[in-house]
């Protein structure tokens, strides 16, 4: 299916690895200009090395930005004035008892997870109202619907984002702009093989640690297993296209089957 992405320019956050590099790998093989994000010079090399390893062709760059400060999320703007797509991937993720999370941490987890995501659309939301054309995308969490009592900072974010998501979704009436969230359940990303290791006893094996986890902490899984980063990047690009134009304001979910509920 040609998704229609051709010379769009796209800007994924968090892409050097994960869910994030997946759709902006799944991007330039669509023919959008992307922009790739991460902390490091030598990441955004490899990420790049990735994609272009798998799309000769791909025109992809990066741009090393640290998303929990305000002062380098301003560079990036400034180096990247406007995009037509823009993907808010970044994130952060430990488990730790909610009585040990101090406000140092929860300030840190919305700065990253929450604040990233507004500070971007707050300035390019306007200029794709302003040409009538753009696509908005939180990548947010089932974890944002029934939160996690080993993290529930993390998930407390991603409501959060989803809370965003439909405000600004509510601002694009009568436009081709569109404002969605993806909710990937649990997905096997890098981040997730340290959560693993940070939950399975010692001498487990990533098999049984990973049966373990559907069994005690997401037994209503219908998948029973980790989504790759390839499916959820899959939605992703659909609703980044314009055959999407009829998909706003929804919380769209690549859960597994995670959540119990017909709406």
């Amino acid at each position: 299916m040609d998704l229609h992405l051709t010379n769009k320019v796209a800007l994924v956050t968090g892409s050097t690895a994960g869910i994030g590099l997946a759709i902006a790998q799944r991007l330039a093989a669509e023919g959008a200009q992307v922009i790739l994000t991460g902390r490091t010079a030598a990441r955004l090399e490899e990420a790049q090395a990735t994609i272009l390893a798998a799309t000769p062709q791909a025109n992809v760059r990066g741009v090393a930005v640290d998303f929990g400060r305000a002062d380098e999320v301003q560079r990036l703007l400034r180096e990247v004035p406007t995009v037509d797509i823009l993907v808010n991937n970044v994130g952060i993720f430990e488990p730790k008892p909610f009585a040990d999370i101090t406000d140092d941490e929860w300030l840190r987890f919305f700065e990253v997870n929450v604040l990233s995501g507004v500070r971007l659309s707050r300035q390019y939301f306007p200029l794709m109202l302003a040409q009538n054309w753009g696509r908005i995308l939180f990548i947010s969490s089932e974890s944002g619907l029934q939160i996690p009592e080993e993290m529930i900072h993390y998930g407390t974010t991603k409501t959060a984002q989803l809370g965003v998501a439909r405000g600004l979704a509510e601002l694009t009436k009568g436009t081709d702009v569109t404002v969605n969230s993806v909710l990937p359940g649990p997905t096997a990303s890098e981040g997730v093989q340290e959560f693993l290791s940070k939950l399975s006893a010692e001498g487990k094996t990533k098999e049984e640690a990973e049966h373990d986890f559907f069994q005690q902490a997401r037994p209503s899984s219908l998948l029973q297993r980790f989504a790759t980063t390839d499916e959820i990047a899959t939605m992703v690009a659909y609703l980044a296209s314009p055959l999407a134009a009829a998909t706003n304001g929804a919380s769209v979910r690549v859960d597994g089957g995670v959540i119990r509920s017909i709406a």
